[in-house]
């Protein structure tokens, strides 16, 4: 995740399921896999929300918007290739899902901000976080892949709603 800009970069839930989507689909054709059906619904519906969703959630999405009700283990799959391909990550506090449309290099640290107010989650750049972890595990002998760091809080706006 190469940042330029020393300010955090989150994901705007909002418009980011298109990006999500296209990001997937490209990488998907380059790497030879299948973008199935399913796993391009689970993804759109993870990328449009504002919350993590968990497998249950996504199944209870999936039928109220007039399909089948998937088994679980089909959410599960479509879950296990979008993280295996890095399009996706795990919330484990919350044990939940999000889309990501940025590419993560294994060295990388994926920082989620987790509003306890309205259960948002946006995704910060910590690339400083990132070198000092990193020579933490280098004077270990380990090799680090897949950082990620939850920290609890109050987002933004539910700051502003509470002040006002």
């Amino acid at each position: 995740m190469a940042h330029q800009h020393s300010h955090d970069h989150k994901h705007d839930h909002d418009h980011g399921h298109g990006s999500a989507l296209e990001r997937a689909e490209r990488l998907c054709a380059e790497r030879g896999e299948r973008l199935t059906p399913m796993r391009a619904e689970v993804l759109k519906l993870l990328a449009a929300s504002p919350q993590p969703l968990g497998a249950y959630d996504l199944i209870e999405h999936i039928s109220a918007e007039g399909g089948r009700r998937p088994a679980p283990i089909t959410v599960y799959r479509a879950l296990d290739f979008l993280l295996g391909q890095g399009l996706a990550h795990r919330i484990e506090s919350r044990n939940a899902f999000v889309a990501c449309d940025h590419a993560h290099g294994h060295a990388d640290v994926v920082v989620f901000l987790l509003c306890e107010k309205c259960g948002a989650a946006a995704e910060a750049s910590g690339d400083e976080l990132g070198k000092h972890l990193a020579d933490v595990a280098g004077r270990a002998g380990f090799a680090a892949r897949g950082q990620f760091v939850e920290i609890a809080g109050e987002c933004a706006a539910c700051r502003r709603a509470t002040s006002a």
